[in-house]
């Protein structure tokens, strides 16, 4: 009973682990920021492009080809992708926040 109870510890602790480690990747907006990222993106609409091939997701890459453009005053850039304002990282590319 006792190696049992160890292994599910073990378990349990890797799989802790392994949680932690993914939510050291989440980016989070601070609730001013996140205003003055969706009064702007009302402000300058872009038209749609489509990329094959990437799912739109939080933590996706973009790819290079696809053209960022900068926030004023944050240090994020957006896009709209199939009719989508995506946040991204623009030193990472990745998708941080999609704005529906």
């Amino acid at each position: 009973m006792g190696m049992r109870l160890s292994t599910a510890a073990a378990g349990f602790l890797l799989l802790a682990g392994i949680g932690a480690a993914a939510a050291q990747d989440v980016v989070v907006i601070e609730p001013e920021q996140e205003t003055v990222i969706r009064e702007y993106v009302k402000k300058q609409p872009l038209a749609s492009v489509k990329i094959p091939g990437v799912e739109l997701n939080i933590g996706s890459a973009l790819p290079d080809t696809v053209e960022l453009h900068e926030v004023p005053d944050t240090k994020y850039s957006y896009v709209v992708v199939d009719n989508r304002t995506v946040v991204v990282d623009p030193g990472t590319r990745k998708i941080i926040k999609i704005i529906e």
